[in-house]
């Protein structure tokens, strides 16, 4: 008989995939990837100043992620430096400024690793209802959004010439990203976020013919790793969160194994 913290595990951990598999195709088709390391790294510096300013945590990390995405935006209209290297700065720096931060605060008891690798087994019953929620509001937004975003992502030009603001939806994209993270962290930690984004992503790529379809069948694959790597977890008694990374990857190495005669028309997907 399964304890009930497996079921919250699963029913959590489904109910975050159903969300970060739209998002993980704008951050595949965009090439964010690293743009998302840097949102997740930055997790950490909320979670240090949260517990320094006695905020939610859930507040001050969606915060910082948040600010670290508009200093971004802000950086990148000097055009001093390249996109990859202002992300290598802000990335290495909040995480590094984070760390400092808990070893300073030496009167609070902070579960580091926790935080970097998540425990989606001691998910409550709160964290589900702030998951659903939030999750609802971010698909209400994604599905509000899909057009512009889905026109700035194939070409901002075009956006613009259509009468759309590309730049109003690359900021509102940065916020959803942020408003993941901040959900997210408990779950599967800092360190794994971005994989739970972009594996499920990738891998319906290559089956999907539209970017609709891709966007469902990334939440689908997302869901069948949670609950494939939370099974695996406890049969082999290994970490959860990485454990769902794990099976993401699998179902990602299944589908370059199958034929590609077989699969849908990935060229019809957009591709920056």
């Amino acid at each position: 008989m399964l304890d009930d913290f497996f079921y919250r595990a699963v029913i959590a951990g489904v109910g975050l995939a159903l969300v970060t598999g739209p998002l993980g195709c704008f951050v595949v088709w965009r090439r964010m990837a690293y743009f998302g390391d840097t949102m997740a790294h930055s997790a950490l510096l909320g979670v240090a100043l949260s517990f320094l300013m006695g905020v939610n945590l859930t507040v001050g990390v969606f915060a910082v992620a948040a600010i670290v995405a508009m200093a971004l935006l802000l950086l990148q209209r000097q055009a001093s430096l390249s996109t990859d290297a202002l992300l290598g700065i802000l990335s290495h720096s909040t995480l590094a400024v984070g760390l400092v931060l808990v070893a300073f605060m030496s009167w609070v008891r902070i579960d580091l690793m926790g935080f970097l690798f998540g425990d989606i087994l001691a998910v409550s019953r709160l964290d589900i209802a702030v998951i659903y929620f939030g999750g609802m509001v971010i698909l209400g937004l994604v599905m509000l959004l899909w057009r512009p975003l889905l026109a700035s992502t194939v070409s901002e030009e075009l956006a613009e010439a259509e009468g759309q603001r590309p730049e109003a939806a690359r900021i509102m994209l940065m916020v959803l990203m942020a408003s993941v993270i901040a959900i997210a962290m408990k779950l599967v930690g800092v360190l794994l976020i971005t994989s739970l984004l972009i594996i499920p992503a990738a891998t319906a790529r290559r089956l999907s013919a539209t970017p609709e379809q891709m966007a469902v069948i990334a939440s689908v694959l997302g869901a069948l790793a949670v609950i494939g790597g939370l099974n695996g977890s406890l049969h082999w008694d290994t970490p959860s969160g990485p454990s769902i990374v794990v099976a993401a990857l699998v179902l990602f190495i299944v589908s370059i194994m199958l034929p590609i005669g077989r699969l849908k028309g990935e060229a019809h997907v957009p591709n920056r």
